[in-house]
C-alpha cells in the first residue's frame, strides 16, 4: 500500500472521525493532551495515538473520555449513515456479568417511533412503506420470524436485531409460534 508506515495498521476511517472529535472537544476547552488524559485515567501516549486514529478503544474508555470532556459519549462517535439492511444476531451474556452492547446509533434530526408487534403463528404481514428515509429497526424478543426488504428478508430468533430502509416494501412472518417484537421507527424530520 502507497505510503503505508511497516507494521502499522491502517488507520480506519471511523477511529479517524473519533480521534478527530477527541482533539478537538479537548482544544475547545483548551485542555492539555496531559490534562485530559489525567483526568481521564490514561496514559499520554494511548492519548495520543486515539486522537492520531491509531487504536480500538473500548466504549469504557471513550466514556472515560467523554466524562472527563463534560460532553456526553455520543459526541465522540462517529455518525452512522448507512441505510442497511444491518443484521445483529443475539449474543449471549456471560452468567453473573452486566453485558451492554451498542445495537445501532440513530444520528440527530430523526424523530424516533417505538412499537411493541405481537404477531401469532403461521401469519404473513405486509410492511407499508414509510416516509422517505426511515429506518426500521427490529429487535427479537421472542419466536422466529422472517421479516425485512422483500428483496433481502432475514430469518430472525430472539436477541436478534435488523435494521434496514423502511421506505421500501417490507414484511414480517411467523412459524409455528407467534413471534414478539420491538420496532423502532427512525423518520428524518423535515424542516
Amino acid at each position: 500500500m502507497v505510503g503505508a508506515t511497516p507494521g502499522r495498521q491502517p488507520v480506519s476511517s471511523t477511529a479517524a472521525a473519533v480521534g478527530s472529535k477527541i482533539r478537538l472537544r479537548r482544544q475547545q476547552r483548551g485542555m492539555s493532551a496531559a490534562e485530559l488524559a489525567r483526568r481521564a485515567g490514561l496514559s499520554k501516549g494511548t492519548l495520543s495515538q486515539l486522537e492520531a486514529g491509531n487504536g480500538n478503544p473500548t466504549i469504557d474508555t471513550l466514556d472515560a473520555i467523554a466524562v472527563a470532556l463534560s460532553i456526553p459519549l455520543a459526541d465522540l462517535l462517529a455518525r452512522d449513515a448507512d441505510t442497511g439492511p444491518v443484521y445483529r444476531p443475539a449474543t449471549t451474556a456471560q452468567p453473573g456479568e452486566v453485558s451492554r452492547e451498542l445495537l445501532r446509533r440513530i444520528s440527530s434530526g430523526h424523530s424516533l417511533e417505538l412499537w411493541r408487534l405481537r404477531v401469532p403463528p403461521e401469519t404473513e404481514l405486509a410492511g407499508v412503506p414509510h416516509a422517505t428515509g426511515t429506518i426500521e429497526h427490529l429487535i427479537i424478543s421472542s419466536g422466529r420470524i422472517t421479516a425485512g426488504p422483500v428483496d433481502a428478508p432475514q430469518e430472525l430468533g430472539p436477541g436478534d436485531m435488523l435494521a434496514f430502509a423502511g421506505d421500501a416494501p417490507h414484511f414480517y412472518r411467523t412459524e409455528t409460534h407467534p413471534a414478539d417484537i420491538t420496532v423502532v421507527l427512525a423518520s428524518p424530520i423535515s424542516t
